[in-house]
């Protein structure tokens, strides 16, 4: 019987990675034919050898590392009841004792959105430079559009690198699956961030751009950007464990990236040849489709080469995060 079970699975990792082989050819074949009669062609080249190459690295590493990347999408399908409960009470005792609770976790990304709001486009009229760019919707609705995604981004990434730590009671425990942790986290911020979505679309209808049929797609970037904060997590928490300076680092890197973000800017503001360096930053592909949901006119899959990049970069830093996570969870809770 146990004979059985294994040829069972030694077909499945068969069939998955030949899936996955040949997914990855079309792909590359996609890259390879795609053209678009608007882009430079340097920039159109940098784009096909980028995108090949992150392909072939994802798809070897997935080949070679099947076995402990399976692990962790299986633990977490079967501890979904868990976490969903241990995420509400991660957010319930995040402002426990307070007589406001929750609307804490409200009050302080209003109050900033204010604030930049009247420094940027009241004192310093930014509001003049956008138009100069192409955009034309009011700054407030596209300052928010930007800030939105990026307090979950921002939230998601702090907690979820410190959930081995914040949860070490439970890391000491040896029947406990300390791999449902930093989803908890991821979870727990998303609450708020759902919240704000809400408040988004309220402005952006209050300023006469109602909801349209490319507001679903709201959907999707909301999906990507939880998985972008998801994968990220892995990867700080379980280094931060080994190493307690990350936490500043990524506070640094996070203080830069708000600025590096086409958040308080427009991506159109940038000469032609550095788009492509600021591109890099997945967060410009969440940022923009969030924008594109509340006042565009364009469907995700018309930016072919943006959409694929993100996708392929995000199973990279899954990839990575599982291994990682997975071969030193076992000394967490020695260092603990």
């Amino acid at each position: 019987m146990a004979g059985k079970s294994t040829e069972n699975k030694h077909t499945v990792k068969k069939i998955v990675i030949t899936a996955v082989i040949l997914l990855s050819i079309a792909l590359i074949l996609l890259f390879l034919f795609h053209s678009n009669p608007l882009d430079n062609p340097g920039t159109t080249r940098l784009k096909k050898i980028s995108g090949v190459s992150l392909v072939v690295v994802v798809c070897v590493l997935f080949c070679i590392f099947f076995d402990q990347l399976k692990t962790l999408p299986l633990e977490l399908y079967q501890s979904r009841g868990l976490i969903w409960k241990l995420a509400k009470n991660d957010f319930k005792k995040r402002y426990a004792g307070s007589y406001l609770g929750a609307v804490w976790a409200m009050a302080q990304p209003v109050v900033t959105v204010l604030m930049y709001w009247i420094v940027f486009d009241k004192v310093f009229n930014t509001r003049s430079q956008m138009i100069a760019s192409g955009v034309e919707v009011p700054y407030v609705l596209f300052l928010t559009a930007g800030l939105v995604p990026w307090f979950f981004f921002q939230e998601g990434t702090n907690h979820g690198m410190m959930a081995m730590i914040e949860y070490n009671y439970l890391v000491k425990k040896v029947v406990f699956n300390i791999s449902v942790l930093p989803i908890i986290k991821v979870i727990g911020a998303w609450f708020t961030h759902i919240f704000f979505v809400g408040v988004l679309i309220l402005v952006s209808a209050l300023y006469g751009y109602t909801p349209t049929v490319y507001t679903i797609q709201i959907v999707y970037y909301d999906f990507c950007l939880f998985l972008l904060v998801l994968a990220l997590a892995y990867i700080n928490c379980a280094i931060v464990v080994f190493f307690r300076d990350l936490q500043q680092i990524v506070a640094i890197l996070l203080q830069i990236g708000m600025w590096a973000t086409p958040i308080l800017w427009d991506i159109h503001m940038v000469p032609d040849q550095l788009k492509p360096l600021f591109k890099l930053n997945p967060m410009v592909y969440i940022v923009n489709g969030f924008r594109m949901s509340m006042y565009g006119d364009e469907w995700f899959w018309q930016h072919f080469y943006s959409s694929a990049y993100f996708w392929i970069l995000l199973l990279l830093l899954f990839t990575i995060g599982s291994i990682m996570f997975k071969k030193l969870k076992v000394h967490f809770a020695d260092v603990l």
